[in-house]
């Protein structure tokens, strides 16, 4: 089965830092309208698909188009969001991440991690398997602060072609400084730099990989080696975790997604979409660096090849997908 993990974190809030919503105000509706696509021809929360500044569709397309294809089970999970999806959906906090510039970003880190592993050990009696995708803008500033903090000179992507690296560097520094760490310095403390500079997001899905039994296929892009570091720090053996990405990111030249996943040492899973030959340019942009990944989009593509879909098969759906909005 699937879980989608709903996190917000004040860095979104950040102009420039998030293109998650076409503007910074609209990515606190992001996750839940997210959500609620995946089940639902349009969200229930607002009025419309949450799209880029320039109008790219949000990755949840590519998650439902799996969905409806392959018809795998899908949990919503509620890690700390600005708002509640309007689906049902299990709660873990309403609290989001604070702006690490700022205060301590997660100061409840160790309660939503153990709700967290409430959750997947009732999930480890269901299913020997778990995927596990996210939603959260501004996650990947808040996952290069982690891994910064543990020592990796990583790069994490972005959903805009032009990866606002400067800006993520500029705030990871402040937030540093405000902390009193520098880099690497947390190495052996990994959730303290999980409670300085993470996010609701990371917390729930170390929490439930932790403690759920089976494999765990970490679904995302450069947020998920975060994760995959904290748990190596916490000297968990990752024999049965990998990540399961998209092509996008790993071709992402102004990240380091390949290299930092070699230092962690976890395997990963790419889906080689491909929508250069879509008939909509809101697709084929993403041939051009928009968006990339998101909403476990690799990981639902993993989940439709295993029940005998193509590639090919999903974008053909996305593309369906997308015709009902455009027309």
């Amino acid at each position: 089965m699937m879980l989608v993990v709903l996190g917000n974190t004040e860095l979104s809030l950040i102009d420039g830092i998030s293109i998650a919503g076409a503007n910074p105000e609209l990515t606190k509706f992001t996750p839940p309208a997210d959500a609620e696509y995946i089940f639902y021809d349009k969200p229930k929360i607002i009025d419309a698909i949450p799209v880029t500044p320039q109008g790219h569709p949000t990755p949840a397309i590519i998650t439902k188009a799996c969905y409806e294809l392959a018809k795998f089970p899908i949990s919503v999970v509620r890690a700390g969001t600005f708002l509640a999806p309007l689906i049902p959906h299990s709660h873990i906090s309403d609290s989001v991440g604070r702006d690490f510039r700022k205060t301590t970003a997660l100061p409840n880190a160790e309660e939503i991690m153990d709700k967290s592993k409430l959750l997947g050990r009732e999930l480890s009696k269901i299913v020997s398997e778990i995927v596990i995708g996210e939603s959260t803008p501004a996650g990947t500033t808040t996952a290069q602060a982690v891994l910064w903090a543990l020592g990796y000179k990583a790069k994490t992507s972005s959903a805009s072609p032009k990866n606002p690296q400067e800006l993520k560097r500029a705030v990871i520094e402040e937030g540093f400084k405000r902390a009193g760490v520098e880099f690497g310095e947390l190495a052996d403390e990994p959730l303290k730099a999980l409670k300085e500079f993470g996010d609701p997001m990371l917390a729930c899905v170390l929490g439930i990989s932790l403690s759920f039994e089976g494999n765990v296929v970490l679904a995302g892009g450069t947020q998920m080696l975060a994760v995959s570091a904290l748990l190596k720090a916490l000297n968990v053996k990752l024999n049965r975790f990998k990540i399961a990405t998209t092509r996008w990111i790993v071709e992402d030249k102004s990240a380091t997604f390949e290299k930092t996943a070699e230092e962690i040492g976890v395997e990963y899973y790419v889906a080689q979409l491909d929508f250069s030959e879509s008939e909509f340019n809101g697709l084929r942009d993403y041939e051009k660096g928009f968006v990339k990944e998101g909403v476990g989009a690799g990981g639902a593509v993993y989940l439709a090849e295993k029940k005998g879909f193509s590639c090919e098969d999903v974008f053909k759906k996305v593309e369906d997908l997308y015709r009902k909005l455009v027309t």
